[in-house]
Formats: structure tokens, C-alpha cells, sequence
């Protein structure tokens, strides 16, 4: 009679199901297309701002962010929850622009602790020269290629999906 207490150490465990819906194979397929178009798109709009102006999409994203603040200023905190980079890659990118005299770095008025980044006149041009090309790229690569129903419906679904827990 075999020794059943061995035969129960190896004995595999019991898989469980994880505790988050499992995306089924189409899901997955739809996933890595909205990565590829999304890919695809930003390389071509960076392609394009680099190739005119020198300037990358992070740097764009930044200036865009800087625009639409009031007085073209915003805390450096605030700044890099609104832009697709991480608080140290904006520190660089700004120390970066600051160096180019595109952006100027100064202490927050309201509580003198916080640093604030601000367009200087230069990058407000350069800003307002880049906004041509990347409105160009955005309608050739992305609007361009959508029909109003399809755009609506995007824009309700990444609204979803950008609203979703962060954590």
C-alpha cells in the first residue's frame, strides 16, 4: 500500500481564480490594438514635432499643460499629474527647457515652498509654432480616420477608461 502521506505532499495545489476578471482572447486582441494604435500615433506625431521644431511630445505635453494654466504657470506637482511622465522625467524635461529659456522655474507665491514652471516668451512661441504641426498630425492620423460616431464613441470609452481607479 503506497504511503499516502508522501503522495499528498506532492500532490498539486488546487489552482484558484485570481481575484480580477480574466480577459478572454478577444479582449486581449482589442487591448494590444488600442496599444499599437496609440503606438503608432504618438511615434508619428513625435516624428513630425522633431523633424520641424526640434521638440519632443513630452516637451509639447508639457508646454500644452503650461498654455491652458492660468498665467502659463502651474507647481511642479501638478505638472507632472498632468502630463504623461514621471515626477523625475518632468523635473528633467524642465530643467532641460529652463536651460533652453523656454521655461522659468520660481518658488510658488502663495506658500514660497512649492516650485512652479512658467512659459517665458520663447516657449510661448515655440509652443504656438508647434501647435500647428501637431494639430496637422492629430487630424492626419487620428480624426482623419474616424467617422463622428466613432470619434463620440471614443471619447466616451477613453473617458471611461481614464476616470477608472488608478491603483
Amino acid at each position: 500500500m503506497p504511503d499516502t502521506s508522501t503522495a499528498a505532499a506532492v500532490r498539486e495545489p488546487r489552482p484558484t481564480r485570481p481575484p480580477y476578471p480574466v480577459p478572454d482572447r478577444a479582449e486581449i486582441e482589442v487591448f494590444r490594438a488600442f496599444l499599437t494604435a496609440h503606438s503608432r500615433i504618438t511615434k508619428k506625431l513625435e516624428a513630425a514635432l522633431l523633424a520641424e521644431h526640434q521638440m519632443s511630445l513630452a516637451a509639447f505635453d508639457v508646454f500644452a499643460q503650461l498654455h491652458e494654466s492660468p498665467g502659463h504657470c502651474l507647481r511642479m506637482t501638478e505638472l507632472s499629474e498632468a502630463v504623461l511622465l514621471s515626477r523625475s522625467g518632468v523635473t528633467r524635461l524642465v530643467e532641460r527647457l529652463e536651460q533652453e529659456g523656454l521655461v522659468r522655474r520660481g518658488r510658488a507665491t502663495c506658500d514660497g515652498r512649492g516650485v512652479t514652471a512658467t512659459l517665458t516668451e520663447l516657449g510661448l512661441a515655440r509652443f504656438h509654432a508647434a501647435v500647428v504641426t501637431q494639430l496637422r498630425g492629430i487630424g492626419e492620423h487620428f480624426a482623419s480616420r474616424l467617422t463622428t460616431v466613432e470619434l463620440a464613441a471614443l471619447g466616451l470609452i477613453c473617458g471611461e477608461l481614464a476616470s477608472g481607479p488608478t491603483s
